[in-house]
């Protein structure tokens, strides 16, 4: 689910996608999915597009924070937690920093952008 997550993004021109591999440091998700948007309307055009993903896999989103605001978005899929950033906020939060110890799901295979 967490590459099918970063299609939808990269599907929307998202950038600097990256998955982490966080199922062995923490309860919360076995995946994070990570990307940077250039705008607010582009942030609300990558919710749609994953909401729409995972819809046609049989899934369904459970829960949403930020998205009001535009400059940061947090999709809970369960298993997989996507998180949508204006650059400017993505280096405020800096997960990767944060989940450092998190392995990095190699994506060159499997985005456009790659």
């Amino acid at each position: 689910m967490a590459v099918v997550l970063a299609r939808a993004l990269d599907s929307k021109k998202g950038q600097d996608i990256k998955v982490l591999k966080t199922g062995d440091l923490t309860t919360l998700a076995d995946y994070f999915v990570l990307c940077t948007a250039t705008s607010s309307t582009q942030v609300k055009a990558m919710s749609d597009a994953c909401e729409e993903a995972v819809e046609a896999h049989g899934e369904r989103v459970h829960h949403i924070e930020g998205h009001r605001g535009g400059t940061w978005l947090l999709m809970d899929f369960s298993s997989v937690v996507v998180h949508v950033f204006t650059d400017e906020a993505r280096k405020f939060y800096d997960l990767e920093r944060l989940w450092s110890d998190a392995q990095e799901v190699d994506l060159a295979q499997v985005l456009e952008g790659n």
